[in-house]
């Protein structure tokens, strides 16, 4: 009986003791596979360039640690609303450079004017679109001024064609999303074309102040490029365009 109830004690033993082992184990298997897999976003269906992404557009997929390069997107928030630069395939990690970060429309409380010729003194010729910009008026018999205390953000620049000035091998706007400072500023150098429409995402406010300075003919604007669109790409960020 003895014998028995011994036999029974190490056999229970050894079943806890194997138990214990295998859950010991299991548990680092799974450390082990969470910490070589890590969640980026992936869009859940083929995007064509230009299309603004939606969280509707976006999912969550587990690539191996491997892999992930600081670029790819791990938060939907950090994708959602923004335009694509070029395609994106189904399933296929999202890197920040293929989205626009340097959005053109105007916010909620802007609009985009096109700024009419004869309100303009003289105008950097090395702006592209998603520049920052600096805007001062000036006039014969008045001391120029600043008319805003921020800059503001150029919407499109056009030649007389009606066709956008850049350099169309190296896109400004695409080194400006990579945040390639040398690339962005051999495009600006390399573009052809005289600009000869502006347009700028301005405030109601901001609009009605520079019409009301220049519509009279005595003042107009100088239009100065910001290094500001320089420290933008820099950071890789919108900068709350």
């Amino acid at each position: 009986m003895r014998k028995r109830r011994n036999a029974i004690i190490s056999l229970t033993a050894a079943v806890l003791s194997a138990s214990l082992v295998y859950g010991i184990y299991e548990l680092q298997r799974v450390h082990m596979e969470s910490e070589e897999m890590i969640a980026v976003i992936v869009p859940n269906r083929f995007i064509g360039a230009g299309e603004r992404l939606q969280e509707s557009d976006l999912e969550y997929k587990t690539v191996p640690q491997a892999v992930y390069v600081p670029d790819m997107v791990m938060k939907l928030e950090e994708a959602a609303g923004k335009e694509t630069i070029i395609p994106l395939g189904k399933g296929e990690p999202l890197l920040l450079w293929k989205v626009d970060e340097f959005r053109l429309q105007p916010k909620r409380s802007e609009s985009t004017f096109q700024i009419p010729k004869e309100y303009i003194r003289s105008i950097s010729n090395g702006i592209r679109a998603g520049d920052k910009v600096l805007l001062y008026a000036s006039g014969e018999g008045h001391p120029s001024e600043r008319l805003f205390s921020a800059a503001v953000t150029v919407a499109s620049v056009k030649s007389s064609g009606n066709v956008e000035i850049d350099n169309i091998e190296n896109p400004n706007l695409i080194s400006r999303a990579e945040g390639n400072k040398e690339q962005m500023y051999a495009s600006r150098r390399e573009a052809n074309g005289m600009i000869d429409y502006l347009n700028l995402n301005l405030t109601e406010e901001q609009w009605l102040l520079l019409d009301g300075y220049c519509k009279g003919g005595a003042l107009k604007l100088v239009v100065a490029y910001s290094p500001e669109s320089l420290d933008l790409a820099g950071a890789g960020e919108d900068g709350g365009l």
